[in-house]
């Protein structure tokens, strides 16, 4: 038996506006959504993970337990699009043979952008 990721569902207080940062962000259109209580994001150019936006009442606490790993041929210029959409940088992280920037989207929840790799 084998499985097979079709989705990442993030926990949030407003799925419709952090829809908008995603979908922006990552090139995604919304699929399907229920009132404010869930959005399903995909991919614009077909197959791909989906992202769940699913609202919570309770208020993030700490560092998420599970992220989003981004990758992009310009991470640099990457970041700072997203900057300029609403995230904000945590931190730069480098070790030997991969740099990777940790991320907040605009409610908090944390994901990373390294380089593309081969």
């Amino acid at each position: 038996m084998a499985l097979t990721a079709h989705m990442v569902t993030i926990d949030c207080a407003d799925p419709q506006r952090l829809a908008k940062f995603w979908a922006d962000a990552a090139g995604y259109e919304l699929k399907w959504q229920h009132e404010n209580e869930f959005v399903i994001l995909v991919p614009a150019w077909g197959e791909g993970v989906a992202l769940g936006l699913q609202r919570v009442t309770e208020i993030r606490a700490g560092k998420n337990r599970v992220h989003v790993d981004w990758s992009a041929d310009d991470r640099q210029a990457e970041v700072a699009r997203l900057v300029r959409l609403g995230a904000t940088v945590l931190q730069e992280q480098v070790t030997p043979g991969l740099a990777w920037t940790v991320l907040a989207d605009p409610e908090g929840n944390e994901f990373c952008v390294s380089a593309a790799h081969g």
